[in-house]
């Protein structure tokens, strides 16, 4: 969400950003109700002075003047319901103002136009037909696909014995990098209300990929962004606090709507997976956001190059990196048996377009209140990430080395 005064002064600036981004918003109509609402509340505001000092003066004893207490009362009624009428529709196209890009992403539609800006690692080279993940999981008996089907549906899996343990291992090595880079270790709740998907900024516009429980009037998150937003929403925080850093981990549920088609064989898409999330927040200028972008993507890239895996980073146009995002950079991991690199990390900043929404604000050296600004990145998220693994680092014998940074927490093992 953009601030009101930023768009009245900076109209032409919202118009190309919703353009080159995709946002379906008439930015006139946006103006048009600001216009509107301030013009109400000016007219509301000037009748409510007008029947204070009505409402003060000498008691009126004459049926005239009661009469023209009735009517301004009256007058003062319909203008607020006027006025929250348009409020409501000005806060709806509010939030989906997207936020400005930064300057320097590629201009394009989708992710056609995105651009890799580096690639690190050598994707492994097989002296044997290597398997894909699941032909590997399932002869090893580490993963059972059909049964999984059978409880949950599509795109269901169960990980069995060694995967199990590999998928601990994975997350407790993020864990234990990230607390050594003073991040605070957050385990969050996977069910959320909708006031916290809308100041993360999932609600409105993806509400189709957001599983919802009715009964309750709660939703299951699709990342620890999520809680880790809304925690601190509604709140006035100490700058001596920031930046905030936490490592949140949780369940994540996404529906995955029109995916159908994308690399969905196996753990590559899949409803349920589980995830350590990177969540900054710090003070409201662009150069120490862009400190942390950098920090937050180092980490990540620490991390995969840690695993031993090639990947590549990419620049994501402004047309893919979606309504809130200023900067985005994906890590792409190379996955063998696609003979390509695929999606394990997305890293964003978002300037204060979350904090608007959130209302997360903090009080600068000046005592003056100011919305934060936060960002976010993956560090892990599995199964994804497992299905990397075991297709690079499997054996003729259809076994798989263990990465070394994983060993201590597997008892020492090389091999599953």
């Amino acid at each position: 969400m953009l601030d009101k005064r930023f768009i009245r002064d900076h109209p032409d600036e919202v118009r190309r950003a919703v353009r080159e981004k995709g946002i379906d918003l008439d930015v006139d109509e946006l103006l048009d109700l600001d216009r509107e609402s301030r013009k109400l509340q000016h007219e509301l505001d000037q009748k409510q002075a007008l029947r204070k000092s009505s409402a003060s003066g000498p008691v009126a004893a004459n049926e005239v003047r009661r009469d023209y207490l009735r009517n301004l009362n009256i007058e003062v009624k319909t203008l607020r319901e006027q006025l929250a009428e348009t409020n409501e529709k000005l806060n709806a196209l509010l939030l989906l103002t997207p936020t400005i890009p930064w300057p320097g992403a590629p201009v394009g539609p989708d992710e056609s136009a995105n651009v890799v800006i580096r690639t690190v690692g050598t994707p492994p080279e097989f002296g044997f037909r290597p398997l894909d993940h699941v032909e590997l999981l399932e002869k090893r008996g580490w993963a059972d696909f059909a049964r999984a089907r059978k409880v949950a549906g599509e795109r269901a899996y169960t990980l069995i014995s060694d995967l199990v343990l590999l998928e601990r291992a994975v997350h407790s090595y993020a864990l234990d990098l990230l607390r050594g880079q003073d991040f605070t270790l957050m385990s969050v709740p996977s069910l959320v209300r909708e006031a916290a998907l809308t100041g993360t900024g999932m609600f409105p516009a993806h509400r189709e990929d957001i599983y919802a429980i009715p009964a309750d009037d709660l939703y299951l998150a699709g990342t620890a962004e999520v809680a880790l937003v809304g925690f601190h929403s509604d709140e006035i925080l100490d700058l001596g606090r920031l930046p905030i850093r936490y490592a949140g981990i949780s369940p994540c549920f996404r529906r995955e709507a029109g995916s159908a088609g994308r690399d969905v064989r196996g753990l590559l898409r899949v409803h349920q997976f589980e995830k350590v999330e990177q969540f900054v927040i710090c003070v409201a200028e662009v150069a120490e956001s862009d400190r942390w972008h950098a920090e937050l993507l180092g980490t990540a890239e620490q991390l995969v190059a840690g695993l031993g895996l090639a990947y590549e980073v990419m620049e994501i146009s402004t047309g893919d990196m979606g309504a809130g995002k200023y900067r985005m950079n994906d890590i792409n991991t190379w996955m063998p048996s696609l003979g390509a690199y695929r999606e394990t990390h997305s890293c964003s900043s978002l300037l204060d377009w979350q904090a608007r929404r959130a209302n997360v604000r903090y009080r600068d050296a000046d005592g003056t209140v100011r919305f934060a600004y936060t960002l976010n990145n993956t560090a892990v998220a599995t199964p994804r990430i497992l299905a990397a693994l075991v297709e690079n680092f499997q054996t003729e014998q259809a076994q798989v080395i263990v990465p070394a940074v994983l060993r201590p927490y597997l008892g020492g093992r090389e091999l599953l």
